[in-house]
């Protein structure tokens, strides 16, 4: 995992997200990474996101750019709105 010291920052003083619950969340992770097909988000590679829990329980949403070597690039993460739940549920949940 790969995470910028300037994203990081913004993570902790912003959202209030450690790169440790960061990590967390890939390990704790339940379901499919999802590309973000917006517009103005799409990436090359692509930009992924997914939804997950930290080891005390805090949901956040993580959205990163996979590369080819399996490195993940962190962009952002923070506690995701309803609308983001609802579309993790319905698609990106493994059954």
């Amino acid at each position: 995992m790969k995470i910028s010291t300037k994203v990081a920052n913004k993570l902790k003083e912003k959202h209030g997200v450690s790169t440790d619950e960061i990590m967390q969340c890939f390990l704790n992770r339940d379901g499919n990474f999802l590309e973000d097909t917006r517009t103005n988000n799409m990436t090359n590679p692509p930009t992924m996101w997914f939804l997950a829990e930290t080891d005390r329980g805090k949901l956040l949403k993580v959205v990163f750019i996979g590369h080819p070597d399996n490195t993940k690039t962190i962009k952002t993460a923070y506690p995701p709105d309803n609308i983001e739940i609802e579309i993790y549920d319905k698609v990106g949940r493994k059954k």
